[in-house]
């Protein structure tokens, strides 16, 4: 408490790697906003003693901006994107989510909240707060376009790797990251890109493990928890990481 409110904030917000331990952006949870992380932080504060003023909850997350991404599309966007009504891109549909992602997260966001030929702003439901149509837009990114492929290359019935066996990184990151990593969907950086690793390799391999692990929210995009895999051992994301930091050194 002593660092202030606004450090301990932005220490919640965008992650931080300490002597004794890791913070996750967001605690690993992507989908919180800003203000709800800055909320939580002053009240767990104050009941440790801090006398700080908890932001105010704006009015735009009252309610059903509550919803999580996946909550939004179910109820909401789900109706186009489920059917591929009007061109929408399916979920789940990797060509089609990579196509879009050419043109980066920010354009891509901005196209959903303003709309574009094809697409009515905010998918023609002007009652969507911005807060839920990026939930909603990171749900289909992030999680939708790997899941498909991820299933399929990864057997349920597979047998476990011996205990000695290291996991095999590429065929991890062929598996479950290839999906955002190949193509820089959601902000995530591509795979062999140096200039794209350089930063993210300069914080240490401890932080890129919990990140990858974890989750993690940056200025640019969204990393969910493994992936979107959560059936993922820690060991075999960690494995992705080697992989994918190797090619870009």
């Amino acid at each position: 408490m002593a660092q202030g409110e606004t450090m301990m904030s932005q220490h919640a917000i965008a992650g931080y790697q300490g002597k004794a331990g890791v913070m996750p952006a967001k605690g690993g949870n992507a989908d919180l906003t800003d203000n709800e992380v800055r909320r939580a932080v002053a009240y767990m504060a104050n009941n440790a003693g801090a006398t700080w003023t908890e932001p105010a909850m704006p009015m735009a997350v009252v309610g059903s901006s509550e919803r999580t991404g996946e909550q939004v599309v179910a109820e909401t966007c789900g109706r186009c994107h489920q059917t591929g009504e009007g061109g929408a891109p399916k979920i789940g549909d990797r060509a089609a989510w990579v196509k879009r992602a050419k043109d980066g997260y920010a354009r891509v966001l901005k196209s959903a909240l303003k709309g574009h030929a094809g697409m009515p702003a905010r998918g023609g439901l002007a009652d969507l707060s911005d807060v839920e149509v990026k939930r909603a837009l990171d749900y289909m990114i992030a999680f939708g376009s790997a899941a498909p492929e991820t299933a399929a290359a990864t057997p349920v019935a597979a047998a476990p790797a011996a205990a000695s066996e290291k996991p095999d990184g590429k065929k991890i990151f062929d598996a479950s990251c290839a999906a955002c990593h190949g193509a820089g969907i959601a902000g995530a950086p591509k795979f062999g890109d140096k200039a794209a690793w350089a930063p993210r390799i300069a914080q240490g391999i401890t932080v890129l493990y919990a990140h990858a692990v974890g989750g993690y929210q940056g200025k640019g995009g969204v990393m969910p928890p493994k992936g979107g895999n959560t059936s993922l051992p820690d060991a075999d994301v960690k494995a992705a990481v080697d992989y994918m930091v190797a090619a870009g050194k």
